[in-house]
């Protein structure tokens, strides 16, 4: 085999994956956002969404900067060495890192080292199966962190919130499809795609479902029960008005795709596999000679090839934030309601868990009184010039910082906080008693957001590496909507406890 030839396509693979969405993928967000209410808050999310789409394609940068766990999943012809495969997919992950089109994404499990290029153990995730085809098949998936966490697994019979028993049947499956679907709310960068695996074990139910997002989202299940049930949920999900980023709206999932395996007599284990609305995944066939890509999957002639129009915006009012050295006062914030367009310009902290869990034991590593702590682990290199620079930065989940938000802002005098996904009822009463509010922003829009990042101003703790250290920065017109106020108002626990009622109907 050309080896030379081989890295060259799967580079090319890694890099179009991380920053071209595929084409059935496309046309499904298109379809989404044609049916969302373009004056409410999840219109302006989709607008958001459709615009950092076509900004990657322009920049050859990562759609979401999270590029999470690079998953391949390879078929060979017999006889092919698969090792030197496998050592090409280490050197080119290396390098897709090192060019900013990957996040240093691998850290170690106990003290959290990064590793800078994400090889580490069990990183990436590589699969390899033999079949009798001339060519070599290579799949690569890149599913972001937030979603992986609102992967879930039910053991068949238990009781669902608002749906009562699951039993070991088609019904109780049916109704843990729709609990998974509801439980992930906006944490999960919704309207997301969900993959389901039914039987197994508890390893095989997991890999079963994420099997199933290599599927294209048009497809028709050839199993005539599981397409019913595809179809169901499809039909049902966007009843439940959770909406793009969780913040109520006509669409709530784009795809859902079911597989089943057998399982022990004692095990009924259904495993849901939460995507985000940034599905990247692509696939090639090679020549197993050359090397060279022969064909891409995933793409056709029907893909829209633009997938922002301006005329999708609609004008709200903003409130504008000038941040300067001296932060924002409690005067201001107070003002600030749920439901508000925030536009900051100024002074912003980036900060997330190595960060909030250091500030709980250490003093910050910047002033931070009256500042933004903005919830991202952004994608950064150095420049010709040796200066930093940010080519991705959309917000990470902020519910991984609940234990700690309330208090850090406390201790450094912080009084706002963005991220995605909103907060729990710690940070809720910290922002009330302090004075502080919570600014979602719109998760995946990683271009879009590292085009109001002007400049680096310092870095502080890089020790932790480029995602978890707090990073200074100057933004201009940065926007997120006001989801969480310093009176008491929780848009998201408002569209929880109202999707949650409206999941009863499924019971």
């Amino acid at each position: 085999m050309n080896i030379q030839g081989l890295k060259q396509s799967i580079y090319q693979l890694i890099v179009e994956t991380s920053t071209n969405l595929p084409s059935d993928v496309r046309r499904s967000i298109q379809l989404a956002n044609s049916h969302e209410d373009k004056s409410s808050k999840s219109g302006t999310a989709m607008n958001t969404i459709t615009r950092n789409i076509d900004m990657a394609c322009e920049n050859v940068g990562p759609i979401c900067q999270d590029t999470g766990m690079p998953t391949f999943e390879i078929h060979t012809p017999v006889g092919t060495d698969q090792i030197v495969i496998e050592e090409a997919i280490y050197e080119q992950i290396a390098l897709a890192t090192k060019n900013g089109k990957l996040r240093t994404n691998s850290v170690d499990c106990i003290d959290g080292a990064n590793t800078g290029n994400n090889l580490g153990p069990g990183t990436p995730v590589v699969h390899f199966k033999q079949w009798r085809n001339p060519f070599i098949e290579v799949k690569l998936i890149l599913k972001g962190g937030g979603c992986e966490n609102k992967n879930i697994q039910y053991s068949l019979p238990c009781e669902l919130d608002h749906l009562g028993k699951a039993g070991r049947d088609i019904n109780g499956i049916r109704k843990c499809i729709m609990h998974a679907v509801w439980q992930a709310q906006g944490q999960g960068c919704s309207a997301g795609f969900i993959g389901v695996g039914i039987g197994g074990d508890r390893t095989s139910g997991y890999s079963l479902a994420k099997a199933q997002l290599f599927r294209e989202t048009d497809d028709v299940n050839s199993d005539p029960v599981l397409r019913d049930l595809e179809d169901y949920v499809m039909a049902n999900a966007d009843k439940l008005k959770i909406g793009t980023m969780g913040f109520g709206g006509n669409v709530t999932l784009l795809g859902c795709k079911i597989g089943k395996n057998n399982r022990l007599p004692a095990s009924f284990f259904v495993s849901v596999a939460y995507n985000c609305w940034a599905y990247r995944r692509l696939g090639v066939e090679l020549d197993a000679t050359t090397g060279e890509i022969l064909k891409w999957q995933y793409r056709d002639d029907r893909e829209p090839k633009k997938m922002y129009s301006p005329s999708d915006s609609k004008s709200e009012e903003i409130i504008s934030l000038n941040i300067t050295e001296e932060g924002v006062s409690e005067a201001d914030i107070r003002k600030i309601k749920a439901g508000d367009i925030v536009e900051i310009s100024g002074i912003m902290f980036t900060g997330r868990d190595a960060m909030h869990h250091h500030i709980m034991e250490h003093d910050a590593p910047f002033d931070l009184n009256g500042a933004v702590i903005y919830h991202c682990g952004p994608v950064i290199n150095k420049d010709e010039s040796g200066k930093w620079k940010i080519t991705a930065a959309g917000p990470t989940t902020s519910s991984r910082e609940e234990p700690y938000q309330a208090d850090v802002m406390k201790k450094t005098g912080a009084r706002i906080v963005m991220g995605k996904g909103g907060m729990g009822p710690k940070t809720l009463k910290g922002l009330q008693d302090h004075g502080g509010i919570y600014l979602n922003a719109i998760g995946g829009a990683a271009q879009y957001y590292a085009e109001c990042i002007k400049e680096v101003l310092d870095v502080g703790c890089l020790e932790f590496g480029t995602p978890e250290a707090m990073w200074k920065l100057r933004v201009e017109k940065f926007q997120a909507i006001c989801t969480m106020d310093s009176h008491g108002n929780s848009l998201h626990k408002e569209v929880l406890d109202s999707s949650g009622k409206l999941l009863e109907q499924f019971a």
